[in-house]
C-alpha cells in the first residue's frame, strides 16, 4: 500500500474520532442544560391555599385549638379556687381550702419569725408558676386547733395536702440544708420530689434559670453598693 495513502487513511480516522468525541461532549452538555432548566420546576413553592384546605392539617389544627382551650378553662377553674397566688387564710377557712383542691401547700407561720418570712418569699415565687397546686399560709397563733391536731411543733412548718389529707411536711429548713440562704430552685426541687407540684417544661426551666441569674446579679450589685457606702 502506498505510504501516502496509509497516512491519509489514519488521518481521516483520527479526525473521525475527534468529531465523535466532540459530538458526545455536546450531547452531554445539552442533557445537563435540559436538567438544569427542569430543576426549578421540581422546587416550585407549595401553594399555601392548598395546605390550608388539607383535611388532615385542619384536623390537627382543630385538635390543638381544642387542647389549648381546655387547658385555659382548667386554669380559670383553678384560679377561681384560689390557685395561682399565695394567699393568707383563717382557721375558719382551712378545711374548705385544703379539701377543695387536689394539691395544697399550707405554710403555718409566725409573723415575727424571720425564717417564716424567708419561706413566704419562696412560696410566693412558686405559686404563680405552679397553678395546679394551691399555695396558702395560716398564722399558727390564730389557728391553735389545727396546730394541735396536726402536731405542729416547729415553725415554719409547710404541710402538703392531697385531696384533703396531709401526706408530708417540711419542718423548719431541715430539708433545705438548715441554711437561710437556700434558693427557690432548691425548695422547688424538694416539692417536685414529693409530688406536690408538677414537672415543668424545659422552656420554663430555662426562663427560671435566666431569672435566677438576674436576681443573683442584682443581689451582687446591691452588696457592692453597700460596701462602697
Amino acid at each position: 500500500m502506498d505510504p501516502d495513502s496509509v497516512k491519509s487513511t489514519l488521518s481521516n480516522l483520527a479526525f473521525g474520532n475527534v468529531i465523535a468525541a466532540a459530538a458526545r461532549d455536546l450531547q452531554k452538555e445539552m442533557v445537563a442544560k435540559d436538567k438544569a432548566q427542569a430543576a426549578p420546576a421540581s422546587h416550585d413553592e407549595v401553594d399555601l391555599d392548598e395546605l390550608l384546605d388539607d383535611p388532615e392539617l385542619e384536623k390537627l389544627h382543630a385538635e390543638r385549638i381544642a387542647a389549648l382551650k381546655k387547658e385555659a378553662e382548667k386554669r380559670e377553674v383553678l384560679k377561681r379556687k384560689g390557685h395561682g397566688e399565695y394567699r393568707e387564710i383563717t382557721e375558719g377557712d382551712f378545711l374548705g381550702e385544703v379539701t377543695s383542691s387536689e394539691k395544697v401547700i399550707c405554710h403555718f407561720y409566725h409573723h415575727e419569725f424571720y425564717r417564716c418570712k424567708i419561706m413566704d418569699k419562696h412560696l410566693k415565687a412558686l405559686s404563680s408558676v405552679y397553678v395546679g397546686t394551691k399555695f396558702i399560709k395560716l398564722d399558727a397563733e390564730n389557728a391553735p386547733f389545727f396546730v394541735s391536731k396536726l402536731a405542729i411543733k416547729t415553725l415554719p412548718c409547710v404541710i402538703l395536702f392531697r385531696k384533703g389529707i396531709a401526706v408530708d411536711r417540711l419542718i423548719g429548713f431541715q430539708d433545705l440544708g438548715s441554711k437561710d440562704d437556700f434558693s427557690t430552685r432548691a425548695l422547688e426541687n424538694i416539692l417536685k420530689m414529693k409530688g406536690i407540684i408538677d414537672e415543668k417544661k424545659k422552656d420554663d426551666e430555662d426562663e427560671d434559670d435566666e431569672s435566677e441569674s438576674k436576681n443573683r446579679r442584682v443581689r451582687s450589685s446591691t452588696a457592692q453598693d453597700s460596701d462602697s457606702d
